[in-house]
């Protein structure tokens, strides 16, 4: 007998949302801001993980990153240009808000961001108007591929492994959620996604 699915775990970025702040976003803020693209992503990769931890602010991250030198562009005007990077999928947002009020889901974010970022795009796209349970990084302080997100997301929305499917872009951390028993599914267009909940009786 096929186990009904009762919760969806989602990511945000690459699914709901364009990613906030990826190597496309940084390559054009060092085109926009002058800066040198390869020391940006040297900085970026040395320091990101720990303000998606939770344990750095945007502030620290910039200064780490950006401000370490005099800059001829102020904080302000860097931090919107990372904000704007964000655009929303509709289509995608839009068939969440659909199975969630037809079938009654369960429905909880997943992801890896730095709280000032998760929380304008929350906020901004109306995240909060559908998702029951927002497991960031940025709130639990481990981040994925650690898959004690997953388990403190499973007791958080006290359910079985079995019944949630997982959709994430990247394939790696949907790996990550199958190893403890969790349906997983790696979104890679509307289409395809919407065809998969369809065929686990979510229509």
């Amino acid at each position: 007998m096929e186990q009904k699915i009762t919760t969806l775990f989602l990511d945000i970025g690459g699914v709901l949302l364009t990613n906030g702040w990826d190597r496309n976003a940084r390559r054009r803020a060092a085109a926009d801001f002058a800066l040198d693209l390869a020391e940006l992503d040297e900085r970026h990769h040395l320091t990101f993980d720990t303000y998606e931890e939770g344990k750095l602010t945007l502030d620290e991250y910039l200064d780490r990153t950006v401000f370490y030198e005099p800059r001829s562009f102020s904080r302000d005007d860097f931090k919107h240009f990372m904000y704007a990077q964000t655009t929303p999928y509709p289509e995608m947002l839009e068939l969440v808000r659909y199975l969630k009020s037809t079938y009654g889901l369960k429905v909880a974010v997943v992801n890896n961001e730095g709280r000032e970022l998760n929380e304008y795009r929350i906020k901004t796209f109306g995240l909060d108007k559908f998702v029951d349970f927002f497991i960031s990084s940025c709130f639990v302080h481990f981040r994925k591929p650690d898959a004690d997100i997953f388990r403190m997301a499973l007791d958080i929305a006290l359910v079985q492994p079995q019944e949630v499917l997982y959709v994430d872009d990247r394939a790696l951390f949907v790996s990550v959620a199958e190893g403890l028993g969790i349906n997983g599914l790696q979104h890679q267009t509307y289409e395809a996604t919407r065809a998969h909940l369809a065929g686990l009786g979510l229509k």
